[in-house]
């Protein structure tokens, strides 16, 4: 043979053990997906998170197997570029029919960046598409049911609980296709006639339930048609809890501030092309990821980016509005929906930590229920950017407080580790800004976030409004995780009676305070909002400021019992 030969042999072998790798995988993220069927049927949502947490390690566990078996093939021309430049090629050409072939190349790209230690992009090695939108290239259908209404919406809605079967019953199914049939109409109007509802084939599961997604198709409009359903412990039935049909509402399902679907989809591309569909306003990132593709999620999020700013001359990053943070530097760019979090070298001597505590407190929340309150923070390692991207202000703020973070090359500067998040208006910012009525529904829905969150787990620990977000749809989410703590790291107690006036006046403790004491009764002075929103709040929500409400909450999640938080409001609820 000659070396010609034994080169081209060596590349086929790679390629095909890299395509072998990422469909090894794929099985096995496969394989944990399809056990939500049975979580669901078994009311078993500690599996279920289980399972969604085993997804996020089998990643980095699939790559390095991978690494191993390339170690072993490859020898001591492993990190030959040349020779991964025509792997490369090669397992182009093996995945080129590949209707998700942007996850094999995604794949691909994190070993050869993991080998090669790349900071930024490496156009030799790796796949690069950053003036384009690979997934528009996607045409074929994902599978789904066209359910015709050819009679009435009642017996169409009977025949959808009719494909859709689980070991379970439905309770009084009739019933429930009434009620169905009779919110559909209503979002329509009764002047508007549906002709079909779509449905993809794949069931999504998550937190305790299950959905149904699709839409609904009248002569003049169509619209979202998601069927909620979920498991009655004491009667052993499953029912439709809710049909969200409102663009909105499934924004807010599908949305960065909730945990990552388990759906065994054949494809991916194909369903994500479908739900942008459904929500064209929905960056194509947040899709991927929220279906549990959070390495494509990523790249396709700093693919959007990068485009963005190489189509915008001119527009520099700068710190993000509001209050600068103790603990990260904060940046965007103008007009664009992301911001970057970089760790401070050193913290503000009010904060009793460092940065290995804030990472695994983000780490936290990365594999927690955010119940629709928390940022979905993605973790990015060397992110590179032109200099000329940086205002002065911002580069100056950099180098003097996060310099062990940077890494400067020619004309651009390499971020070692930050964090990227949507970015949301601060809540103090909002509350300033906005009408005094819409103000105060924003701090009641502000007090419904620390209910939310409690109920999942969740202190907030610092309640100031600047750490808090208002979503486009005017939710409040809770964005700054340093001084987080879990419901069960907390000791909720009422302040002591002095029995001296000096003393029950004073706003410093007089007696001894735990690191883990918490104290209702106190939540007034710290949270920061004007005198007519916190009075709305404390009407609405007296029982935040009751330490016996979160010592409720507390022995409720002690007994295991699940604190139901449905991702979606009164108005979609069927019942």
């Amino acid at each position: 043979m000659t070396p010609a030969d034994s080169r081209e042999r060596l590349i086929n072998e790679a390629a095909s053990l890299l395509v072998s790798a990422f469909q090894d995988y794929n099985a096995s993220f496969g394989d944990y997906t399809r056990r939500a069927k049975r979580r669901f049927e078994q009311r078993d949502r500690a599996g279920m998170r289980h399972d969604v947490s085993q997804r996020f390690v089998l990643y980095d566990q699939s790559i390095e197997e991978a690494i191993a078996r390339l170690e072993g093939r490859l020898a001591e021309r492993l990190f030959s570029r040349p020779l991964w430049s025509a792997i490369r090629d090669r397992y182009a050409e093996c995945i080129e029919q590949e209707l998700d072939a942007e996850l094999y190349k995604t794949f691909f790209n994190t070993i050869a960046r993991r080998l090669f230690k790349t900071r930024g992009v490496d156009a030799d090695i790796e796949f690069v598409a950053l003036d384009i939108q690979p997934s528009d290239q996607i045409t074929q259908p994902v599978p789904r049911y066209t359910f015709m209404v050819a009679g009435s919406l009642v017996d169409t809605f009977s025949q959808i609980l009719d494909a859709y079967s689980f070991s379970l019953p439905y309770a009084s199914p009739s019933a429930q296709a009434h009620a169905l049939a009779e919110r559909l109409q209503a979002a329509f109007g009764q002047d508007q006639a549906v002709v079909c509802i779509e449905l993809l084939e794949t069931v999504f599961y998550r937190e305790g339930r299950a959905y149904l997604v699709g839409r609904a198709l009248a002569r003049d409009q169509h619209r979202p048609c998601v069927i909620a359903l979920v498991c009655d412990d004491e009667t052993q039935t499953i029912r439709a809890d809710a049909l969200l049909c409102e663009r909105q509402q499934l924004s807010i399902l599908f949305g960065f501030t909730f945990s990552y679907f388990m759906a065994d989809l054949p494809t991916v591309a194909d369903a994500v092309l479908f739900l942008r569909s459904l929500l064209p306003d929905k960056p194509i990132d947040e899709l991927y990821t929220v279906l549990g593709r959070i390495k494509q999620g990523k790249t396709e999020r700093y693919r959007a980016f990068f485009h963005h700013l190489s189509q915008h001359d001119g527009m520099t990053l700068a710190e993000a509005p509001g209050q600068r943070g103790l603990v990260m530097v904060v940046f965007t760019l103008p007009n664009y929906p992301l911001v970057f979090k970089v760790i401070r070298d050193h913290f503000a001597p009010s904060k009793q930590f460092g940065r290995a505590h804030v990472r695994e407190r983000y780490n936290v929340v990365f594999r927690h229920d955010r119940v629709g309150r928390l940022v979905d923070a993605q973790e990015f390692k060397d992110l590179r950017f032109p200099v000329g991207a940086l205002s002065e202000a911002l580069l100056a703020e950099l180098h003097s407080s996060c310099g062990k973070s940077l890494m400067m090359e020619d004309d651009s500067l390499t971020i070692k580790h930050c964090y990227v998040e949507r970015r949301l208006r601060p809540l103090d910012l909002y509350l300033a800004e906005v009408e005094p009525s819409v103000a105060t529904a924003a701090a009641l829905d502000y007090g419904q976030a620390l209910k939310d969150l409690a109920r999942s787990n969740i202190f907030a620990g610092d309640l100031l409004p600047k750490n808090f977000g208002v979503t486009r749809s005017g939710r409040v989410i809770f964005y700054d995780y340093d001084e987080l703590r879990l419901m069960s790291e907390c000791r909720f107690r009422r302040w002591p009676d002095a029995g001296d006036d000096l003393l029950d006046l004073s706003h410093e403790p007089w007696f001894h305070v735990g690191e883990a004491d918490v104290f209702p009764e106190q939540f007034h002075q710290f949270m920061g909002l004007p005198p007519a929103c916190l009075a709305a709040l404390q009407a609405q929500h007296a029982e935040l400021f009751l330490p016996e409400w979160w010592q409720t909450v507390q022995a409720q999640l002690a007994r295991g019992e699940t604190l139901d938080v449905p991702p979606y409001g009164s108005a979609a609820r069927l019942s």
